[in-house]
């Protein structure tokens, strides 16, 4: 996985953010995913974040009390 650069990480859970890239083959995307995972983990009272290394990947997670 690409990691994502620091500069990028105050916006990647915004809806239409301008960190999009294009699919795994190339397919337009949308930019909504990580803003429609942080709703529905928020509606269930938990956290979303990541934590990333540039050139070394990124980790989502997901905290749900």
């Amino acid at each position: 996985m690409d990691s994502t650069p620091s500069k990028l990480h105050h916006t990647l859970f915004d809806k239409f953010n301008s960190s999009r890239r294009a699919g795994l083959q190339g397919e337009t995307t949308t930019g909504l995913g990580l803003f429609i995972a942080k709703q529905i983990v928020e509606l269930h009272g938990g956290h979303i974040w990541l934590e990333s290394r540039e050139q070394e990947g990124t980790t989502f997670f997901i905290e749900i009390a």
